[in-house]
């Protein structure tokens, strides 16, 4: 009976997934070194309740966890590495949220209307269901806009796993927030959302039948990224 329990224990968790390794110049860092630890580091887990504050970052504990501050330049792309892949449908967004002015990444909580998306993809449509393309992905990348104004920044990765998402609080949220000082860049601050705030649990692409009747089409959640 032990060895049954800990093989379910040990299933549950490799359909699972964290974010905790920042990628950039081709360089993978250690765990946690750039990316704040999340409440899910051993466990895997997901966030499944939008109005929670761990919708926002994840995190393990109040502050940054210790993490560094990675400087790179808009236009560059910057990864997250994924421990160990996606193993779940749906779709995969990046958000970014300005530090006010003198404020570091670093203390930042990323409260208030502060998060603009980056990024979000779309599933392809076919008889037999959604295949996304973040699909057993090891790595995901994401381009920092060209225009955004320099500055301190929380880049927040999310992947919503729609396996369960028929019922209300059946979607699974993944998540990870890194610390980046943006140099170069335009002068462009978009206007944000709040997390919690920008989600409900009622939302189409968080309350979604994934498997029958086969879905012809996908809303995700939250605002349309941003346009430079």
């Amino acid at each position: 009976m032990k060895n049954i329990i800990a093989l379910v224990i040990i299933s549950a968790v490799q359909a699972h997934y964290t974010f905790p390794d920042l990628i950039y110049n081709d360089v993978t860092e250690t765990d946690w070194t750039y990316v704040r630890q999340t409440e899910n580091y051993q466990s895997h887990g997901p966030v499944q309740n939008v109005t929670s504050e761990s919708i926002r970052c994840y995190q393990l504990a109040a502050g940054n966890e210790g993490a560094q501050t990675q400087t790179v330049t808009a236009g560059d792309v910057v990864g997250f590495r994924v421990d160990p892949s996606i193993q779940h449908p749906g779709p995969l967004a990046f958000y970014m949220a300005k530090a006010p002015t003198g404020e570091v990444a670093a203390d930042f909580d990323g409260a208030g209307d502060v998060w603009f998306k980056i990024y979000d993809d779309q599933p392809t449509f076919a008889a037999d269901g959604l295949t996304w393309p973040s699909a057993g992905l090891t790595e995901v990348n994401v381009t920092i806009p060209e225009c955004v104004a320099p500055g301190e920044y929380l880049l927040r990765v999310e992947h919503i796993a729609l396996h369960a998402a028929s019922s209300v609080g059946g979607a699974q949220f993944y998540i990870a927030c890194a610390q980046l000082t943006v140099e170069g860049g335009g002068t462009t601050e978009p206007e944000g959302v709040a997390l919690p705030g920008a989600y409900s649990a009622t939302d189409p692409g968080i309350l979604f039948q994934l498997y029958y009747p086969v879905p012809t089409s996908y809303v995700n959640p939250g605002p349309a990224p941003i346009t430079c």
